[in-house]
């Protein structure tokens, strides 16, 4: 029986999304031996299958649009969106080292010129960024720095002597890691038996996010204790086409520019400014999993080519965008009770003319941000949407400094996590853009906490 090959480093990073490289090149420039584990064949999780959107305060794009943004704001919008069961210290953490990832962003040169209010922001925060350009980057200066990059290594097990985590196997190999191991596995949105076991309710969500999602890093902490953060509220996406596959992210939310949701009874069921987690959950309980959003030709108009989100050019390429010169053959053409579509809409346009209230509450566009305007202006059109389990926001209990901790509070010694596996962040809902960020910058947290032994 061969045994196995032991490899010495000074520090292991397992998973090379944005967590995991950002964790690679920090620990790298640190001059420690550090070796990065990935079990696909190719770098970038659901990092490089993202829109790119990161939230950020206080940035140069946000002044020269003239939005007077803060740290304070961003938290209290987090703390907001979240319900309250978010871990404050971390969002305080998050606020505070954000300025990590705006100069990675910038080293990257990886900015570009959108800025947006999105799901839970009172103010315009979410900025578009080159994600692959993040990526790349990163890999390259990671290597440059000496770091070693290993795709197709699946993590088994973390390996604990002397109460402390101190290597890793790896397909029968086993990883040392004096310094510490990095967990940057992301979550479990393609686990079935977790989303089971954890959120059932959730778990007729459609499947994205990275394929590699399977719940590796978490069920391996799991096994030596790790507490849980916001595990129960990991909710799916509502937004994306049922036939949306891993190689197009095919997301929209022309609800945020104007749009109705109705069902395929034709009625509108929620408030439509919601977070696109809350309105995921709602969708699922619709007939079918589905809920159409329907828009006229003014929102129409709003589409941003190449921007996710908020590109209807390219769903509408994918023939995925149906249309209609009136409501009621819009109302025909998607098999809705006759005349259906017609009162929802003629319902919702009295309520934006203050002749009646609105049925479910709705004052705004996003997060109760901007006016909704009538549907009136032909031609109209229909996004059929459903819910997808794109990320698990809910993970391991980690401190501020990114150190993972036990049920119990304790530590875990020689063990971190970062990214999507990392819990404790996002509560009850999702922030647009926080899951980058926090990627980026508690992978570096990490690097540095590690570096300082």
């Amino acid at each position: 029986m061969m045994r196995p090959r032991t490899h010495p480093f000074d520090a292991i990073v397992v998973g090379g999304g944005l967590a995991g490289l950002a964790a690679t090149h920090r620990l790298a420039g640190h001059g420690l031996r550090v070796a990065l584990l990935e079990k696909r064949e190719r770098l970038g999780g659901s990092s490089a299958m993202s829109g790119g959107w990161f939230a950020l305060s206080g940035t140069a794009l946000q002044r020269r649009a003239g939005i007077e943004d803060s740290g304070d704001l961003f938290l209290a919008d987090m703390i907001g969106t979240g319900g309250g069961f978010a871990d404050p210290a971390l969002l305080t953490a998050l606020v505070d080292r954000q300025a990590q990832a705006i100069a990675a962003i910038e080293r990257a040169d990886a900015w570009t010129d959108e800025l947006k209010v999105s799901a839970g922001m009172t103010i315009a925060r979410a900025h578009l960024v080159r994600i692959l350009d993040v990526l790349a980057h990163l890999e390259r200066e990671a290597l440059a720095a000496g770091a070693v990059i290993l795709t197709g290594r699946p993590a088994d097990a973390l390996v604990v002597e002397h109460a402390r985590v101190r290597s890793i196997r790896s397909a029968g190999d086993v990883f040392t890691a004096e310094a510490g191991v990095v967990l940057a596995t992301g979550g479990f949105s393609r686990s079935r038996e977790l989303l089971d076991l954890f959120v059932p309710d959730q778990a007729a969500a459609m499947p994205y996010g990275g394929v590699g999602n399977t719940g590796d890093g978490l069920r391996m902490a799991w096994m030596l204790g790790a507490g849980l953060a916001d595990i129960g509220h990991v909710a799916g996406t509502y937004g994306q086409h049922p036939d949306a596959t891993d190689d197009e992210h095919e997301l929209l939310t022309a609800n945020y520019l104007g749009a109705i949701l109705v069902n395929a009874g034709g009625e509108r069921f929620t408030d439509e400014s919601q977070s696109y987690k809350v309105l995921g959950t709602a969708v699922l309980n619709q007939p079918g999993g589905v809920a159409f959003q329907i828009f006229d030709a003014r929102v129409r108009a709003l589409s941003r080519p190449g921007v996710p989100l908020s590109d209807m050019e390219r769903i509408e390429e994918l023939g995925h965008l149906p249309s209609a010169p009136t409501v009621a053959e819009l109302g025909r053409r998607l098999g809705m009770p006759a005349g259906a579509l017609e009162r929802t809409v003629g319902l919702y346009n009295d309520g934006v003319a203050g002749r009646r209230e609105d049925a479910f509450g709705r004052t705004g566009l996003v997060n109760g941000v901007g006016a909704p305007a009538p549907l009136e202006t032909g031609p109209f059109y229909a996004y059929p949407a459903v819910t997808a389990m794109t990320s698990t926001f809910g993970g391991l209990r980690v401190a501020p400094d990114a150190s993972v901790r036990r049920i119990d509070g304790t530590r875990i010694e020689g063990l971190y996590a970062a990214g999507e596996v990392a819990g404790g962040f996002h509560g009850a809902s999702y922030m647009t853009g926080t899951a980058l960020t926090k990627a980026l910058v508690f992978g570096s947290e990490a690097a540095d906490t590690v570096a300082r032994g």
